[in-house]
């Protein structure tokens, strides 16, 4: 497997920037996920690299030598679509022995890499029946088995489970992170599913209109986003924004009477427009503290053990807060919510997170 590294790589249709000077490096054996809204330019990115969209300017290195003006099949990449792409006239030894057919592999040696990718992906007592005899979750293990048998430098999975019910959602994705440990394999993958993200991630790259917003650990994203679109994208439910002035050191006013005292970066200035930012999980349901905001319950969603009330500030918006348990309040009442100043952050009127 090999590392893949990007430079100043850009991609316009006409007048339409699509891709605006990535510059991205997916270590080898690293599994890295390209995250975003529909439209940030994620798939056009992981296209890119397959080669099936030429690129404007930049570079794309794949172990070492640039590739961008290699055909797909002279870059050693696999990919894997989100419509599995099967031939449905032929049966799933036939679908994964496809390309090395194609490529004139010998026979012995076909059958011992689709015996062996059949063996991982616990295909082999389907291996004779054809794609509308399978599940969805079979078929797309027989499109990841088909790149597997490749031997590729590069896995490329393109919102690959997107057409799976929730629960298979789940299944499939438990058995790509268990097939990338198990391969040590050099993983690029579109999701537009921040869970999907999360937990599959050693690196997620954040994207949004066509640029990078930030690259890190999915624990170092959740926790210290550099801007207001990260910190909105990544975590489910997303965090709490609230809008507020900077009235004087350590203190701000939301408006309607609500206001809170907390300690503030140091380049916040008075008068300042600012955003405060808080997760719904960071926030303690019906507590007091020095750091606290009244409101009133919308409605209370629950969840099982886990629940999210939605509450009504005095200024006009509404915050969710994780609720665990059950609760003694009901729709319409007036409860507490203590915030920590640890787990609080600050955006400047540009979205960028302001730090101490």
């Amino acid at each position: 497997m090999s590392e893949v590294k990007i430079e100043k790589l850009c991609k316009s249709y006409g007048p339409i920037d699509v891709l605006k000077d990535i510059d991205l490096t997916v270590e080898d054996g690293s599994f890295v996920v390209l995250v975003g809204p529909s439209g940030c330019g994620k798939s056009t990115l992981l296209r890119s690299i397959a080669g099936l969209e030429p690129v404007t300017s930049g570079t794309i290195n794949i172990g070492g030598k640039q590739v961008n003006d290699l055909p797909p099949a002279q870059r050693e990449i696999a990919m894997v679509f989100q419509s599995y792409a099967l031939y449905p006239h032929k049966n799933v030894y036939d679908n994964m022995a496809f390309g090395l057919k194609f490529a004139r592999t010998p026979k012995a040696e076909i059958d011992q890499r689709v015996s062996e990718a059949a063996r991982i992906l616990q295909l082999e007592p389907l291996l004779k029946r054809r794609p509308r005899e399978l599940s969805g979750g079979q078929r797309q293990r027989v499109a990841i088995g088909r790149a597997i048998v490749r031997k590729p430098q590069v896995f490329l999975f393109d919102e690959p489970l997107s057409n799976l019910d929730a629960a298979l959602r789940i299944n499939t994705r438990v058995e790509i992170a268990k097939l990338h440990r198990l391969l040590k394999a050099t993983i690029v993958y579109v999701t537009h599913d921040q869970v999907e993200a999360m937990t599959l991630a050693d690196k997620i790259v954040v994207m949004n209109a066509g640029r990078v917003e930030q690259t890190g650990r999915p624990l170092d994203l959740y926790y210290r986003p550099a801007n207001k679109f990260v910190a909105g994208f990544i975590g489910s439910p997303a965090m709490n924004f609230i809008d507020a002035t900077v009235a004087k050191k350590d203190y701000l006013e939301f408006g309607s009477g609500v206001n809170l005292s907390l300690p503030l970066p140091k380049s916040c200035k008075v008068g300042e427009r600012v955003t405060l930012g808080i997760r719904p999980e960071h926030i303690q349901f019906g507590a007091r503290a020095k750091i606290q905001l009244d409101g009133k319950i919308d409605i209370i969603e629950r969840l099982g053990e886990i629940g999210y009330a939605h509450v009504a500030l005095p200024n006009g918006q509404t915050i969710v807060a994780q609720v665990n348990g059950e609760p003694n309040v009901g729709n319409g009442q007036t409860v507490s919510l203590a915030l920590s100043s640890q787990q609080i952050h600050i955006f400047g009127e540009d979205g960028t997170t302001l730090t101490a």
